[in-house]
């Protein structure tokens, strides 16, 4: 029997459990006025005991048939526990949903501070490749940058920047580039793309950092230290023959392709390769007008700008090979060979000069093979008996400046000391003064003794008008 009612309303419990008749027979039974159960045979108190034991099981099934009929309410009380829970767990995956949201965001944040993951599409395929080739890299003497923070460090810019100015886009509001066209020598039009202020100072990075630490080939004269239109014309100065190719669509030729195959050829990793390139190139652009916002639309492939600082640079590297074979071709035949920039210049004399229909035939196909294209509109062959120019110097007997173009100059300058720089002019500048001063200081270093007298005499007229002296 279990433990006896210590208060009222514990009797009361008891009472409704056991019912009225058990109660009292076990209260008798504990006081010892009853014999306890199985002490005596055919007790009569088991009637009790059996009674109360089926009137239990009456008022549980009571108590189920009253919930079955109410099953309505059964069904809205089961509804709102469901609700309840559904509410419950809708809560807890929204709170660890916005957990990791935050923590992907704090996540993608500190990777986009360390990292360039994506830079528009169709360039973006071998960012997760950042293994470099270190001996190679070693061997040029380059930096072996392991994560874009260091190269961002070493460009002086933030990763963020070195994005912003890498970012490939079909479309954007802004440029990196000033566009402007000046007139070509020769007539027509040369399109400049400069480089605007942060990405001017990358690219000037990457040319002292990378590009000046790679040796060129010994016949390259353009854009390259201790060299000059001079030093390209002296080698053939005398000689009976000279043939000139000019390249056509020399920056334009040369692909963002190239140009990132050539910073992989240096041992950098495809992801380096791909920010380098990128930050060297850029397609040309059509300004488009669209709801009062001017957009600037990509039109063609990417490719080296001219007026990059880093574009002459990377053209005399990615021309080795053509500049290799050139001269292998040219020493073949007993030609003397140099290049500046995108003019092919090759020279002769006596029995050599018969395999002057070889040298244009191979030059050619050399070149197509090598990813350019000769003008032929601009190919000549120059005999001794007529003027020879290289790179606008002339080369019949020694480096000098054509008769004409003296007495052109010799005439300007006599009208300027006379008559003063007002209406005058000289090339294509609208500053005359520095435009007399730079022709001078230019036949200077082509033929020092014309250029001394001249110089003398710019420097009179500046004087005379109130100019000072150049540096």
């Amino acid at each position: 029997m279990t433990d006896q009612p210590r208060t009222r309303q514990e009797l009361y419990d008891r009472i409704r459990q056991v019912g009225r008749e058990e109660f009292i027979l076990e209260e008798m039974i504990r006081y010892g006025f009853w014999p306890a159960q199985g002490e005596m045979p055919e007790d009569p108190a088991d009637e009790i005991r059996q009674r109360g034991e089926i009137q239990r099981e009456l008022n549980q099934l009571r108590y189920q048939n009253r919930n079955l009929h109410n099953e309505q309410a059964l069904r809205k009380q089961m509804l709102k526990e469901r609700l309840a829970e559904s509410r419950r767990k809708q809560q807890e995956t929204k709170e660890r949903r916005e957990r990791e949201r935050q923590e992907r965001a704090a996540a993608w944040q500190q990777r986009k501070q360390q990292e360039i993951l994506f830079l528009g599409e169709g360039v973006s395929g071998g960012l997760n490749q950042t293994e470099a080739n270190r001996e190679r890299l070693q061997s040029y003497g380059l930096p072996a940058w392991e994560t874009v923070e260091q190269m961002a460090a070493a460009m002086g810019v933030s990763v963020g920047e070195l994005r912003f100015l890498a970012f490939s886009r079909p479309a954007a509001k802004i440029s990196h580039y000033i566009r402007f066209k000046i007139p070509k020598k020769t007539g027509g039009e040369r399109l400049i793309s400069a480089p605007m202020p942060r990405l001017k100072k990358v690219q000037h990075g990457i040319l002292d950092r990378i590009l000046s630490k790679i040796e060129l080939h010994d016949a390259v004269h353009g854009f390259r230290r201790t060299r000059s239109i001079v030093s390209n014309a002296r080698p053939h100065v005398g000689a009976e023959a000279i043939v000139n190719f000019d390249l056509k669509d020399f920056f334009p030729s040369i692909s963002y392709q190239r140009v990132k195959g050539l910073f992989r050829s240096f041992g950098y990793a495809e992801a380096t390769a791909t920010i380098l390139a990128l930050l060297c190139t850029q397609p040309e652009i059509e300004e488009v007008q669209l709801d009062g916002q001017i957009y600037c639309v990509a039109i063609g492939n990417r490719h080296l700008p001219q007026g990059s600082p880093a574009s002459p640079a990377i053209s005399n590297l990615l021309c080795r090979r053509l500049d290799r074979r050139l001269m292998g071709m040219a020493t073949g035949f007993g030609f003397t060979y140099t290049r500046y920039a995108d003019d092919l210049t090759f020279s002769a004399s006596g029995e050599n000069l018969r395999h002057i229909c070889r040298i244009l035939r191979r030059t050619e196909s050399i070149v197509a093979h090598e990813g350019f294209t000769i003008n032929a509109e601009k190919t000549r062959i120059m005999r001794k008996q007529r003027q020879q120019e290289v790179t606008g110097v002339v080369v019949n007997s020694q480096p000098n400046i054509a008769k004409e173009t003296l007495k052109r100059f010799r005439a300007t300058l006599y009208q300027m000391e006379k008559d003063g720089p007002e209406g005058k002019h000289w090339g294509n500048s609208t500053d005359a003064i520095a435009s007399i001063q730079g022709f001078a200081n230019f036949v200077a270093m082509v033929n020092p003794s014309k250029g001394a007298k001249l110089q003398a005499q710019v420097k009179r007229i500046k004087e005379k008008y109130g100019r000072k002296s150049a540096p």
